[in-house]
C-alpha cells in the first residue's frame, strides 16, 4: 500500500512545473542568447537589424528587441540585415 502513494505521489508531481529544472536550463540559454547579441552589436555598431533565422532583431536606442524564435528553426550565426 505504501508503495502505491509513493507511485501516485510521482505521477501527479513528474510533470509539475516545480519539480523540472526547465526554468534554469531557459533562464541560462536567455543569459547566453544576450551575450551573443551583445558581442554582435559590438562587432557591427553600424548594423540596426539583424537576424539567426529564428528570431528577427531590431536594435532601438543601444538595445536589440527581438522576436519569439520561430518554431522549428536551426539557428545560425547572426547576420546583419540593414545598415
Amino acid at each position: 500500500m505504501r508503495a502505491l502513494k509513493y507511485w501516485i505521489v510521482l505521477l501527479v508531481a513528474g510533470p509539475s512545473p516545480a519539480f523540472s529544472t526547465d526554468r534554469v536550463e531557459t533562464e541560462s540559454v536567455n543569459q547566453e542568447q544576450a551575450a551573443s547579441i551583445e558581442a554582435f552589436l559590438r562587432a557591427n555598431p553600424k548594423c540596426f537589424e539583424f537576424n539567426d533565422q529564428c528570431s528577427f532583431c531590431l536594435v532601438s536606442e543601444g538595445r536589440a528587441e527581438c522576436s519569439t524564435p520561430q518554431i522549428a528553426c536551426i539557428k545560425q550565426p547572426y547576420r546583419c540585415t540593414a545598415q
